[in-house]
């Protein structure tokens, strides 16, 4: 069965599904693709205000297929090459996406869907779920940007611990640590996390979008370039029509509409 990505709607929520349920929902080009495509759409819907990514069935995703890099051992390593882009390219677009991306989590992920699910604004695990950074278990180092999130949350030591040993963790350790922001009941993490994205949705996309990419720009920033940055983004927010709906809302003890 081919691996794709399925796209469906749950009010202004796009709801993301990596679907390789025989593989455990591994990885390939084709959702690679399906992923910038679907990212790129919901970027100029009006309707849709934010994503989430969740797995088919039992697991979140298992990563690359083994089977797929065993062979591309026989073939050019440009051809592996051109294949990691691909996932880089759409984990840059998660990151990048002006809008909230949500990860729900059940079961398991490992590798490449570890590298997913930290790239996400927010992460929701089921209880009994496990991450791994399980590269080192089979003499590989780690892709889709999994060092560098790991490496910006973590002391160097447990970033170390994590990638070299590959060891499973329990999701109820990453809650801890600040990497997931919510534990939920087992076959729950999809329901949660479309609460959380209610939340969201009811906020001005412009001022999420603004939070989001102030966050993103400060961790290579100096404080002077960060206010700097701030200061442009508040007085482009104050004047969005939007800001006029919130003042006028607060004021007047009414629930906002944004546009």
């Amino acid at each position: 069965m081919t691996a794709e990505l399925k796209s469906t709607t749950e009010g202004s929520t796009m709801v993301l599904t990596l679907s390789n349920p025989s593989q455990r929902n591994a990885l390939g080009p084709e959702m690679y693709a399906a992923g910038i495509e679907a990212l790129n759409g919901a970027e100029n819907s009006d309707e849709i205000r934010s994503v989430i990514l969740v797995g088919e069935g039992k697991w979140f995703c298992a990563g690359g297929s083994l089977q797929r890099l065993s062979a591309n051992r026989d073939r050019e390593p440009s051809v592996q090459a051109e294949s990691i882009e691909a996932l880089h390219t759409w984990v840059d677009s998660i990151r990048t996406f002006p809008k909230p991306v949500i990860a729900a989590v059940e079961g398991a992920a490992a590798g490449a869907g570890f590298s997913l699910a930290l790239a996400c604004d927010f992460v929701v695990s089921a209880r009994d779920a496990v991450f791994a950074a399980s590269y080192s278990n089979v003499a590989l180092s780690p892709d889709g940007g999994l060092s560098w999130h790991l490496g910006q949350a973590l002391p160097r030591q447990l970033a170390s611990e994590w990638l070299m040993l590959g060891e499973r963790l329990d999701a109820t350790r990453l809650h801890a640590l600040g990497l997931v922001n919510e534990i939920t009941e087992s076959g729950q993490a999809l329901a949660a996390a479309l609460a959380i994205a209610g939340k969201l949705n009811a906020r001005a996309p412009n001022a999420l979008a603004s939070i989001k990419e102030l966050l993103s720009e400060a961790r290579g920033a100096t404080l002077v370039s960060q206010l700097s940055q701030e200061r442009d983004h508040f007085v482009r927010n104050l004047h969005h029509a939007n800001a006029g709906i919130g003042i006028a809302a607060f004021l007047s003890k009414q629930t906002p509409r944004y546009e």
